[in-house]
C-alpha cells in the first residue's frame, strides 16, 4: 500500500513540472488537428474513388 501512496505522491510532484498549454493554444491545436483530418480524408477518398473507378473499368 505504501508503494501506491509513494507513486501517487511522485506523480503529483511530476505534474507540477508539466508546462500545460493555454486555452488559446488548445483551441488552435484542436482546429489544426480537425483540419488535417478532413484534408487527409478528402485525399484518401479521392484516391479511393479513382482506384475504384479504374478497377471497375478492368472488371467490367
Amino acid at each position: 500500500m505504501s508503494k501506491l501512496i509513494n507513486y501517487i505522491k511522485d506523480t503529483r510532484g511530476e505534474l507540477k513540472h508539466v508546462s500545460w498549454p493555454t486555452r488559446k493554444q488548445s483551441i488552435v491545436y484542436t482546429v489544426v488537428v480537425i483540419a488535417i483530418s478532413i484534408l487527409v480524408s478528402i485525399f484518401l477518398g479521392f484516391f479511393d474513388y479513382i482506384f475504384s473507378f479504374i478497377l471497375q473499368k478492368f472488371i467490367l
